[in-house]
């Protein structure tokens, strides 16, 4: 289902399991003024989901935002085989087709659109995006949202393994992918300049209000700042 948030930003749902939790992934839909669509995540879309998301507008670029991201992005790309497909660093070695830069992002994004990447984290190379209009904040893993009544093994999975000790939260892997510290931390710095108050999280559940104040304690938490 299709969930309009902001003017000109949706969000989608699907499914998806991580060593039997449920972290599902979303996709985000971002219509510019130009009435062209930026397209974040991949997900397998079905024949229904494509026929909504062109009534939007018109599809304009595919966007993964971090290497680990890749899951769907071969069904993506087979979806709209014409668009410019923009990933981070290395990325189309990982799925194995042609990808363009995240940076510099695209000028018919400019003032609508900001990208930033996450410096510090290779094996990541995580990019976070600002869409200005709404004041909403758009990440992959850099941290997760689960409901709090999440399943017994989920919250275990994720509480006792990911190592969150709150949502949002920063989980272990992310932490130990951070190789140099104070470049990450730099990146944080200016992420945080961004004047944001939604975050939507590439998995877990939409933090509508207040995600800068979460952001900064689930970044606390994990002793990044």
């Amino acid at each position: 289902m299709m969930n309009e948030l902001s003017e000109g930003l949706w969000a989608l749902r699907y499914p998806l399991k991580v060593l039997g939790t449920s972290h599902g992934r979303t996709v985000t839909v971002i219509r510019l003024t130009s009435g062209r669509l930026v397209i974040h995540s991949m997900a397998p879309f079905t024949p229904e989901d494509l026929a909504q998301i062109r009534r939007l507008g018109e599809p304009g670029w595919l966007v993964e935002a971090m290497l680990l991201h890749d899951t769907y992005a071969k069904e993506g790309r087979a979806c709209f085989p014409a668009l410019p497909f923009l990933g981070p660093p290395g990325f189309g070695d990982v799925v194995g087709f042609e990808t363009g830069p995240l940076l510099p992002a695209p000028p018919e994004w400019g003032g609508e659109l900001e990208v930033i990447r996450l410096k510090g984290a290779p094996k990541l190379e995580e990019h976070a995006f600002l869409h200005v209009p709404s004041r909403t904040l758009i990440v992959a893993d850099l941290v997760f949202n689960f409901p709090a009544d999440e399943g017994p093994w989920n919250h275990f999975f994720h509480r006792h393994l990911a190592g969150m000790k709150r949502y949002p939260g920063m989980s272990r892997v992310f932490r130990w992918c951070i190789r140099d510290r104070a470049a990450f931390r730099e990146s944080l710095s200016e992420m945080m300049k961004w004047d944001f108050d939604r975050i939507i999280p590439g998995h877990g559940e939409i933090i509508e209000t207040g995600g800068k104040e979460g952001l900064a304690r689930a970044l606390e938490d994990a002793g990044v700042i």
